[in-house]
């Protein structure tokens, strides 16, 4: 049930079914249930009662919890929940049903046993059997089968209260005066007992809310302090984050300065390139005419050469000179007008050849020199550019750092 529907049947069962008249008075009226429980043994059981009287076992000593807690503290729950549906549906009386069902199935045990026995069978075995559900289903057959009749429980109520009110008026008043003085100074000594206990509980509460309270008061003061540190180097925080900003904003236009710089080198450097490209390849233009040039010129000469008997004399078959003293003694022979056209005819294929050595020599240098400039800038471009990207990595891991730090 939810807990309002479970309270509400307790409330119940307490006071309409009259449960808790037997806690009520010293238990005035759950001595009444055990007499009405005896007198019914005596009509149904007999010979159970005769045995229970032999062994002096009386019913207040096995059957307490039948009627205190209905059933519930020894029994299974699955056994207890048909007893408290009869309960709800027929009243009270049906734990006298139950209990002369309990009686009367143990007959048989309890007819053997003495006063230990006996109690040792209700708080032991008497429990254990009734784990099957068979025989628990059985008991309940056999409580529902059982008749007893109201106008007998109200009878036996009535000879109880009978038998008290006798009991009160035969015994002496001084007697009965003293055994109430003796429970009320009882009463009295558990009550300030209860009191002594409660008041060293109560001082012993204070000194402990005491002590919660200056440790509560040192965790506020430390946590005020942490606080007041926290908000500080929140605005230190953001300060730093600010600074930060400038700081990367400042970076980033520097940068993009840079950047701006750089591809106007690049441009400027791809142009001098452009230039670079276009006079080598107006030198190797050149070269290659001059080449051409000097084999054709070399080529006649050759021929001239092959024509002139004279001339081949001093070539060997690859077309080179043979010697030094073999060209002068042919020099020699030759008229000074034939030596005059060949010597400025080399003469001036050497100065061509320098020429054109010089030229191709200023030609690397020039090479050389671009290649060197377009180094250098580009070694400028790599640089500003690592150097812009190390330092805006660092400024994005400085700044994540801090926004960590805050969130944290």
């Amino acid at each position: 049930m939810p807990e309002e529907q479970a309270f509400s049947v307790l409330v119940k069962i307490m006071f309409d079914y009259g449960l808790r008249e037997l806690f009520k008075q010293n238990f005035e009226d759950l001595h009444c249930k055990f007499y009405q429980l005896e007198h019914l043994m005596q009509e149904y059981i007999p010979d159970l009662y005769n045995h229970f009287l032999d062994i002096s076992l009386e019913a207040h000593m096995y059957a307490s919890q039948w009627f205190l807690t209905l059933f519930t503290a020894k029994f299974p729950l699955y056994m207890v929940f048909h007893i408290i549906d009869l309960l709800l549906c027929e009243g009270i009386s049906v734990i006298f049903n139950v209990a002369l069902g309990l009686l009367k199935t143990s007959k048989d045990d309890l007819l053997l046993t003495d006063f230990e026995g006996a109690l040792k069978f209700f708080r032991v075995q008497l429990p254990k059997r009734y784990r099957s559900e068979e025989n628990a289903k059985k008991l309940m057959e056999l409580a529902c089968n059982m008749k007893i009749s109201q106008k007998k429980l109200k009878k036996y109520e009535k000879e109880y209260h009978t038998m008290r009110e006798q009991q009160a008026q035969q015994e002496d008043p001084i007697e009965r005066f003293e055994r109430e003085n003796r429970r009320l100074q009882e009463a009295n000594m558990r009550l300030e007992q209860e009191n002594d206990d409660l008041a060293h509980e109560l001082v012993t509460s204070k000194i402990a809310l005491r002590k919660d309270l200056d440790n509560a008061e040192e965790k506020a003061d430390a946590l005020n302090k942490e606080l007041l540190m926290t908000k500080q180097k929140l605005i230190d925080a953001e300060e730093e984050k600010r600074r930060l900003e400038e700081e990367s904003a400042q970076l980033k236009e520097m940068c993009r300065r840079e950047l701006d710089k750089a591809e106007s080198e690049i441009k400027k450097n791809s142009s001098i390139i452009g230039d670079y490209k276009q006079i080598c390849s107006q030198l190797s233009e050149r070269l290659e005419k001059q080449q051409t040039a000097n084999k054709v010129e070399i080529e006649k000469i050759r021929q001239k050469v092959d024509d002139c008997e004279r001339c081949r004399e001093f070539f060997n078959k690859e077309g080179c000179v043979k010697g030094i003293s073999s060209t002068k003694e042919v020099l020699d022979e030759d008229t000074d007008e034939e030596k005059e056209t060949l010597k400025n005819q080399l003469r001036e294929m050497e100065l061509e050849l320098a020429q054109t050595k010089l030229q191709l020599v200023e030609a690397e240098c020039k090479i050389q020199d671009l290649e060197h400039h377009l180094g250098l800038a580009l070694n400028e471009v790599q640089a500003a550019k690592k150097t812009w990207f190390n330092r805006t990595l660092s400024s994005i891991k400085t700044a994540t750092g801090v926004q960590g730090k805050e969130t944290c």
